[in-house]
């Protein structure tokens, strides 16, 4: 499985959308794994970014329906980026 970092943003309706109903946090990352992608963690973050996700799925293609859904649903805008285990960068240098 490839590891993903999602991360997201809320837009004004995804921020009314928790205030109201925090638990909707855990209903969508159900959602993610009926699409094919794993949460592997989870932070809410200061700064720039809202929540940082590191999650797996088998491919780039799979990753990039989920984060277009989310992104379609108007509360959520995302960065997503491919990530490599460092032992598994380091030896792909040698």
């Amino acid at each position: 499985m490839a590891v993903y970092v999602l991360l997201s943003n809320l837009t004004d309706e995804g921020a009314k959308t928790i205030k109201g109903n925090p638990a909707r946090i855990k209903e969508v990352n159900a959602e993610l794994e009926k699409l094919g992608v794993q949460v592997k963690a989870q932070y809410a973050t200061l700064g720039p970014y809202d929540f940082v996700n590191i999650v797996e799925a088998s491919d780039n293609a799979t990753v990039m329906r989920v984060s277009a859904e989310l992104a379609s649903r108007g509360t959520i805008k995302i960065t997503t980026l491919p990530a490599m285990d460092i032992d598994a960068f380091i030896a792909s240098l040698g």
